[in-house]
């Protein structure tokens, strides 16, 4: 069994750093999510998701050069919500053009969420694709996203991700 790696920490200075919002607008939508630490000192994804103009998500991605996740199994996400549901997603590679994904739904308080390695499916465009899950070998990019196809307000606060 290996020992679970923090991944990112947002209670440790500098874990911001890295993150970028990715939203519809890159296809011509108005969504628009931003990415900052709150008063309470934990990272908060927050904004408004529209659907006008073909758009309907807002991420919020940190990429970096691959990293050994052998012998990992799961991700574990502490979070605290709005009620709405939110994909976690992973790249294995830089060049990748698709997305392993899982989705999560929140309730408002303090959550940690365990999803397991081995269910997260390719994705590309929002469309699954015919393909192996997620390998668990690498990681090179985590990401949140919010797509509910339905214009809404979100707000998703973070304290850590960690690989169990």
């Amino acid at each position: 069994m290996v020992a679970p790696m923090i991944l990112f920490n947002f209670e440790v200075p500098g874990t911001m750093d890295g993150w970028r919002v990715v939203d519809d607008g890159v296809m011509g939508g108005l969504s628009e999510g931003h990415f900052e630490w709150n008063e309470s000192g934990f990272a908060q994804f927050h904004g408004d998701v529209s659907l006008e103009n073909n758009g309907g998500f807002s991420s919020v991605r940190n990429r970096f050069e691959p990293i050994s996740i052998k012998g990992h199994t799961h991700v574990l996400l502490r979070v605290k919500g709005d009620g709405k549901r939110y994909q976690f997603r992973l790249k294995s590679d830089l060049s990748d053009q698709h997305s392993y994904i899982q989705y999560f739904e929140t309730n408002g308080e303090w959550q940690e969420i365990k999803l397991s390695l081995k269910d997260f499916y390719p994705t590309f465009r929002g469309r699954k694709l015919r393909m192996p899950n997620f390998p668990a070998e690498s990681i090179a990019e985590v990401a949140f996203l919010i797509g509910n196809k339905k214009a809404e307000s979100f707000e998703l606060n973070i304290d850590f991700i960690q690989l169990l």
